[in-house]
């Protein structure tokens, strides 16, 4: 039997449906109708002979085998883009400050940026690693040129490439002490991880006290990891170690977005964007049609 080759096509317009949460959404992103990115989901799944998608009249989920799919045709669209911008486009020249909120991509942080690096050799990349609303204080001061960071509740600045749950977190095994307050290891105040959790307690009537404050997610990460007391992170950010907490109260989800565009930098925050997609690929939301 001839193994039939992928339609990138087919691919890119699989991929906007899984990161983009719908049909509707992922037709805007690539200026064409719901009807015609349905179209090629169902092209792309008779090539491939599975089905890719769950589909009810409010949801839209990924299979197991579109989730395996997702991850190859990430792959094959960044290689292909990176061919192309390397033959056709302009080398891109410069200095890039990029801040990067600590919550962003512990774990994986430094491979996206060295894929960056490599995909832009001629551009020198400076990046800064901290708090949301610190970097975002420094991009509007001229520090930084972008930022990749946390929305607030309700904000509509910066545009948003990322959605995942806030979960409670403790070494795997870990018992709550008896008669004793929640012990809880938190990031200074302005962290708005730190105000879901403290205001998710107090409504659910729960004794608490901060018991370890520190500016380093690591540092928060490690309190927990020893046992010490619990924290909240999001869930595409677990570090090993550290096991999702049930009993407490749901924090909601997280946006994550992109800050400072305003020079026209589209070129160099679109290859970005997907590298981090990319690398947060297996922690997803159950997506809206």
């Amino acid at each position: 039997m001839r193994i039939p080759d992928l339609d990138l096509d087919l691919l890119r317009g699989f991929v906007a449906v899984a990161e983009r949460g719908g049909f509707t959404a992922a037709g805007q992103a690539l200026g064409l109708t719901q009807s015609a990115v349905s179209l090629k989901i169902k092209r792309l799944e008779e090539l491939v002979r599975r089905r890719l998608l769950d589909r009810t009249s409010r949801t839209v989920a990924l299979t197991r085998d579109g989730e395996t799919l997702l991850a190859y045709a990430r792959r094959m669209l960044a290689l292909n883009d990176e061919a192309v911008r390397r033959m056709v486009a302009p080398p891109v020249t410069g200095r890039l400050r990029l801040g990067v909120a600590d919550h962003f991509l512990p774990r994986s942080l430094a491979p996206v940026l060295a894929r960056f690096a490599a995909t832009f050799p001629e551009l020198r990349l400076e990046v800064e690693v901290g708090r949301s609303h610190e970097l975002r204080a420094a991009q509007e001061k001229g520090a930084l040129d972008l930022v990749l960071g946390k929305r607030r509740d309700g904000e509509t600045i910066g545009s948003p490439i990322w959605t995942e749950p806030i979960v409670w977190v403790a070494t795997p095994g870990w018992l709550a002490p008896d008669g004793r307050p929640l012990p809880l290891a938190m990031l200074p105040q302005g962290c708005m991880f730190r105000e879901r959790a403290l205001a998710g307690l107090a409504r659910a009537g729960l004794a608490f006290e901060v018991v370890f404050t520190s500016a380093s997610l690591l540092g928060i990460a490690a309190a927990a990891q020893a046992g010490l007391c619990v924290t909240v992170l999001g869930r595409a950010g677990l570090p090993e170690g550290l096991a999702e907490l049930d009993g407490l109260p749901e924090l909601g989800v997280a946006e994550m977005a992109v800050f400072g565009d305003a020079a026209g930098r589209t070129q160099l925050v679109e290859p970005l964007v997907r590298f981090i997609r990319e690398a947060l690929g297996k922690a997803r939301l159950p997506m809206a049609a």
